[in-house]
């Protein structure tokens, strides 16, 4: 505990709960250790899900690409093989039609007695857009977006048929459509252009961040909730945050795990053995500003690692947090003080990684977290594991 009162108080901004998310992989292969296979190991899908749930995760994301396994499908997998997690299910708008997405969404929630989230992505590639027949520019893309919102939202509570015509979607007298388990579905939205900021602040229930400096995550945020303020909203998004976290024993056995990772996640991604490489400067303002942070320095803040980032070329969320359990759990809670109450944490070695997270990590939050709710200070936790900022000379 830190000798200044001041010190432990807990910051006006802090999120007072969180939920933790993972990925759900499809098969075991990873960035350390490429399997060649695009199939679903479903064993390993089962242990996968499973893990998570013992470990206390509360939601897995299923992601969504030109060639990966269809979302859709595999949130209803996931939602059958667990009692408790939320299928978190990544959809572009161009490969559905809203009204059509609606009831998919609304069977999933239905199906897991109200757990479906939605993930709404957007585009970040041409290339990648072009593999499944759409040509629409990023900045129309976005006002796509839009309109798809507000078409799930009508979807879901309209009591009776209606028609809409807009700038990318038509239809006549839809519905009543089929309805969620009870609440509405959460609807995320990430992205770091303006046009995902303003979409994301004016309407989506989440804002999805990847994991950046504490201070440049502050000013996202804050520009986020002066979007919804002055859209009129009454309530705030909630945020979320991505982190590859790479822990050990201590903080020295992480910075070494982590240096070995990165080379060889730098050989897989040189080879294309697990991802096809793409040297060239990618589209998405998401991973132009990792890579710009990966130029900058490579540690942040208590525990922020950018050359997983620069090794992948900034492709997908590849920040990592390093260090000891303690360290990462402190690290994830400077996070929680800026108001981040949803935190995604998967690991290079995906079912070891979930285990040690389950043990080690999100005990020691979640302890933080019910410390500041009985007695209303921060406990010791951030006070006692600096990571980084103790070599930087900052207390």
């Amino acid at each position: 505990m830190t000798a200044d009162p001041a010190a432990d108080a807990v910051p006006a901004t802090a999120a007072t709960e969180v939920e933790f998310i993972s990925l759900t992989h499809t098969n075991a292969s990873t960035e350390l250790v490429p399997i060649p296979s695009r199939g679903i190991d479903l064993p390993f899908v089962r242990r996968y899900v499973r893990t998570l749930e013992d470990g206390g995760f509360d939601a897995t994301l299923l992601p969504y690409g030109s060639a990966s396994a269809d979302s859709f499908v595999l949130a209803a997998a996931v939602g059958q093989v667990s009692e408790r997690i939320k299928p978190i299910v990544a959809v572009r708008p161009n490969t559905v039609f809203p009204t059509v997405a609606a009831q998919q969404l609304a069977t999933l929630d239905q199906l897991t007695e109200g757990r479906a989230v939605v993930h709404l992505i957007s585009g970040g590639s041409d290339a990648e857009q072009a593999r499944q027949g759409d040509y629409l520019p990023k900045s129309e893309r976005y006002s796509r977006t839009s309109e798809f919102v507000d078409v799930l939202r009508r979807s879901w509570t309209e009591t009776q048929p209606f028609s809409h015509a807009g700038e990318h979607y038509r239809f006549d007298d839809f519905g009543p459509g089929f309805p969620p388990y009870a609440a509405a579905i959460p609807i995320s939205i990430g992205g770091q252009s303006d046009a995902a900021f303003d979409i994301g602040g004016s309407k989506a229930d989440i804002f999805s961040f990847w994991g950046e400096p504490l201070a440049d995550i502050a000013a996202q945020i804050a520009r986020v909730h002066g979007i919804a303020a002055a859209a009129g909203r009454a309530d705030r998004p909630r945020i979320w945050v991505t982190f590859r976290p790479i822990i050990d024993r201590t903080d020295e056995l992480a910075w070494a795990k982590a240096h070995d990772y990165a080379e060889r996640i730098s050989r897989t991604f040189e080879t294309g053995a697990f991802r096809k490489g793409n040297k060239a400067a990618p589209q998405n303002v998401g991973s132009q500003r990792a890579l710009e942070f990966a130029q900058r320095q490579e540690i942040y803040d208590r525990a922020l690692w950018t050359r997983t980032a620069a090794a992948t070329n900034g492709q997908g969320a590849s920040t990592a947090l390093v260090g000891s359990p303690e360290t990462v759990a402190a690290a994830i809670l400077d996070y929680i003080d800026l108001g981040a109450s949803l935190v995604s944490i998967r690991g290079y070695d995906t079912v070891n990684d979930v285990i040690d997270y389950g043990r080690y990590v999100l005990p020691l939050v979640r302890q933080e977290l019910e410390h500041r709710r009985v007695t209303g200070r921060r406990g010791a936790l951030q006070g006692e594991h600096l990571g980084a900022l103790a070599t930087a000379g900052r207390s």
